[in-house]
Order: structure tokens, then C-alpha cells, then sequence
């Protein structure tokens, strides 16, 4: 592979000396530039042309998010691993779904930095932190938990998408009415919808009945 052409981005000087000065000593690397705002990020991506950029996930003027967002919509190769001091869930979330390859903490040694540096160079996707895959587990599995649908509810959900009323469904399942609207307001709820023709429409949409 030929020489990987990287810029960083970083607004505290400190933080961007120590990253360029251990990018500096790995073989096959060149530091191309540094930026210390979104906007220039922006420009010296164009004017550059870099291979990867290793994107800090606050920037004075913009978040990360906002920067992937920019260089995505503007069709641009770059490859960006962001690089962050925040396991937070937004920026992180944010980031790999907005198209960063991956997601690295600043306190990762700096191999495996180098060496997510040259993954992403060759197009492989999902680099990240030990800590922010064992956020990513907890965040997709919480997730899955609260989208989980009861035997009963789906029972209600089935009805919804009949176009019974709640006394009809009642009726059927053989329950109260006051329990049929507790089961709908978990329905809602899991289903991060606010009505039951919403419910039904990703019910039938998701092939779940």
C-alpha cells in the first residue's frame, strides 16, 4: 500500500502536537496537515485531498457529527475515524451512522490508533475502542429490549391492525378494556409511535403479524 496521506483535527494544540508526533514515527504514514475547526476541516479536505482524517468530535464551530454530515453531503472520499475524549452515545451513534469507519478515545494506545489508521485505509469499517464496543453492545441490546413486544401485545397489535376498537379487542381477548389500553400505551411506547394507525402502518411495514 502506498504512503496513507492523513490530516488531523483537533482544537487544543497540546492534544494535536502529541497525536502528529506519534503519527510521525509510524512507517507508511504522512501527516498531510492539521485543522482546529469544522470549517477547517472542510476547506483542507478539499484542497488536500487526504486519505483519512482523524476527526475530533468537538471542534469549536461545529460538532463531529456536523462535520461527517458536511463531508458526506459534499460527496468526498475522505475516510474519517473519529477520535474522541467522549464515549458518548450521540456522537458516537452519530458518527458510525452518519458514515465514519470508526470510533476511537483518545486515551487508546497509540498502536492501535496506527493500526486503525491503516485499516480504515483499506476500507474496513467498524474500528472502535474496547470501551465504545462494550457501549455499542449495551446501547443495541437496551434497544432491542424496548422494541421487544409481548405475546399479549402483539395480540392487541393484531387487533389495531384489524381496525377493532379497544372494546372489540376486548372482547376477543377476553380482557378488560382498561387493560387493553395499558397494553397499548406499551405498544407506544416500544414501538416510539403516538398513535394506532402508527402502530399498525410498522406493524405490517416490519411483517411483524
Amino acid at each position: 500500500m502506498s504512503e496513507i496521506k492523513v490530516l488531523l483535527a483537533d482544537d487544543h494544540p497540546v492534544v494535536r502536537k502529541g497525536i502528529r508526533n506519534m503519527l510521525d514515527e509510524a512507517v507508511g504514514i504522512h501527516v498531510l496537515g492539521e485543522a482546529d475547526s469544522g470549517a477547517d476541516v472542510i476547506k483542507l479536505v478539499a484542497q488536500l485531498s487526504p486519505d483519512v482524517l482523524l476527526l475530533d468530535m468537538e471542534l469549536p464551530d461545529m460538532s463531529g457529527n456536523q462535520v461527517i454530515c458536511e463531508l458526506k453531503s459534499s460527496q468526498s472520499s475522505v475516510i474519517i475515524l473519529a477520535l474522541s475524549a467522549y464515549a458518548d452515545k450521540g456522537y458516537i451513534t452519530g458518527a458510525l451512522t452518519n458514515g465514519a469507519s470508526g470510533y476511537l478515545m483518545k486515551e487508546e494506545v497509540p498502536e492501535y490508533i496506527i493500526e486503525a489508521i491503516r485499516g480504515v485505509a483499506r476500507g474496513e469499517q467498524g474500528w472502535v475502542s474496547r470501551q465504545v464496543a462494550a457501549h455499542l453492545s449495551t446501547w443495541m441490546q437496551q434497544e432491542e429490549e424496548s422494541q421487544r413486544l409481548t405475546p399479549r401485545e402483539i395480540e392487541v397489535l393484531r387487533g389495531v391492525v384489524d381496525g377493532k376498537t379497544n372494546q372489540e379487542i376486548a372482547f376477543t381477548l377476553e380482557i378488560s378494556e382498561k387493560t387493553v389500553e395499558k397494553h397499548l400505551v406499551g405498544i407506544f411506547t416500544k414501538l416510539k409511535v403516538a398513535s394506532r394507525v402508527e402502530a399498525a402502518v410498522r406493524a405490517v411495514r416490519e411483517g411483524w403479524l
